[in-house]
This record gives structure tokens, sequence and C-alpha cells, in this order.
């Protein structure tokens, strides 16, 4: 049966957090379930906003960074600690980037000067880097994860709340899927699934797996702490997220509850937003405050 929750969540037009968030990124083990993080570091380092890391490969991380006081699509590698812009810079900042899976197109997007939010494709090729087009033309898009090449599961703008929706990249075609959704969306690793956050009558998220190639059918996985509305997924039974300093992870098949796992505060970083895993599973990226 579809899940409908039913509520308000004040959203700007923006629907983005922090105002001058940095990211950290960490190298990270758990093997036989004991978790060690190593040679953590600020990737960024820079006035302004960043936030919103989601690794391409293992060697690199994309986000939203700014660049003479714009929000930009920006590429860090790991191997040789350099960050490059991939876009052309627009009239618009440029929000949430991700790898298309089976291309080189970056998908990020776009807000405009004038309000318009629109998802948008971006070149990231010698010959036509950073040259992008408009993705599902009447569809406000704050955040997203891809299915394939052609399809994504999103949070999109509906009034004052999120609305979660299956949408086709190739033939524009939207199903609408849920109303009242969160921000925190994550494919699981080696599965076909993709986990989605939905807020509850409490006014907390709820973590959610839906198979889109499948029956659609949304299976519970766990409530977040409250307040906390980010998560993702270290390896396909174990997910991660931050709050505070510290970060926690929720194990299916050990206790299944949230158990903390690290005390980032020696770091000197407080305010954890969002948190992402590399593919492999050796690295992790987070957004985080730097305490003064």
């Amino acid at each position: 049966m579809r899940l409908l929750f039913l509520g308000l969540l004040a959203v700007s037009s923006a629907v983005f957090g922090q105002t001058n968030p940095e990211i950290f990124l960490m190298e990270v083990s758990n093997d036989l379930g004991e978790f060690k993080i190593s040679n953590f570091r600020n990737i960024t380092n820079n006035e302004g906003y960043d936030s919103q890391p989601s690794f391409s490969d293992n060697n690199t991380l994309l986000f939203a960074g700014t660049e003479n006081g714009q929000t930009e699509i920006m590429s860090y590698y790991l191997k040789n600690n350099t960050t490059l812009r991939i876009n052309k810079p627009t009239s618009g900042g440029e929000y949430s980037p991700q790898k298309f899976p089976n291309n080189n197109e970056i998908a990020a997007v776009r807000l405009d000067t004038t309000g318009l939010q629109r998802l948008y494709a971006y070149k990231n090729s010698t010959i036509e880097q950073g040259t992008s087009r408009i993705l599902l033309n009447n569809l406000e898009v704050a955040y997203y994860a891809f299915h394939d090449n052609n399809r994504i599961i999103a949070s999109v703008l509906g009034g004052n709340q999120l609305n979660l929706v299956i949408a086709n990249l190739k033939t524009g075609e939207v199903m609408p899927y849920l109303e009242n959704s969160g921000r925190s969306i994550h494919n699981i690793p080696n599965s076909t699934s993709v986990s989605y956050t939905a807020v509850n009558e409490d006014g907390n998220n709820d973590v959610f797996i839906v198979d889109i190639d499948d029956d659609k059918e949304s299976y519970f996985v766990c409530q977040l702490p409250i307040g906390i509305e980010d998560h993702c997924w270290l390896n396909e039974s174990i997910l991660l997220l931050g709050s505070g300093a510290r970060l926690y992870k929720y194990d299916f098949y050990g206790k299944q509850e949230w158990v903390e796992v690290a005390n980032l505060s020696n770091y000197n970083i407080s305010e954890i937003s969002r948190i992402t895993v590399s593919p492999n599973g050796k690295n992790i990226a987070l957004v985080a405050n730097i305490n003064n």
C-alpha cells in the first residue's frame, strides 16, 4: 500500500541549510564491526557555503562550493588534493551535484536569481566542459538520487512541504509517490533499492526503502533521532548519520538501534549536517561547522 504522510514543513525556495559550512574527509574502516577513522581533514577551508557532497567514484568528490561569492559545482580529487569547478558560471547558483550513473555528465539543481529552481545536466568533458541543459522543465527538484541514467527519485517543492516523486529524465514522466518527504535520498550499496526519509506525525524523519524496479512498495527501516534529517549507507546493512560532533550507526544485523561509533569533537567541529560514503566504503565526507 502506498505510504502517505500529511503535515507541514517550512521549506524556503533555496531549501539549503547552513550559511558557512565546511566539508571534511576521513578514511574509515569497519573490520569486524570495529569502526575506526583516520586522516581527518578539511578539504574546503573556504569562506561561504560548501556542502552537499557526493562521491562520483572512489577518487572524486562532487560538492556545492563557493567561488567568487557564488555557489558552483566543484570537484575534489582525493589522490592529488585538488579542486576544480565543473560548470560554466551562471547567473544562479548550483546545488546538489551528482554524477549520472553511466556517463560523464553531472546533474545539479540550479537556483536562478529569478527564483526559478530546476534540475540541469552539465557536460564534464574537455570539449564541452560546463555546458548545460535543463531536465524536467516543470519540476522544482530540491533533492534527488539516481536510480539509473534515466530515472531519479526526488523530493520536489510542493507548497510549504517536500513531496517525493519518481521521474523519468528521458520521457519527462513524473509519478507522485509520497507527500511530506524529507531531503535525504540514497542508493543502497549492492542493491537495486533506494532509501528516503518521510516526516512522521511527530515531525521527525523515518527511513524507508523502495525498489522502483519491483513493486514500488515502501518498507520501514527505522526512525532517525529527533532533529536529524540526513543519513547514508556504509554498506548494504549499516546506516550512518552525524549529530553534533558524533557519528552513529544502525546495524540491521546488530542491535538495530543507533549506536555511537565516533566522537569528532577533538577535531573542533560541530553541527554535522550531511554525510556520504565512497562507493568502496573507505572514505566518508561530511559537512560541519568549525568551532570558533
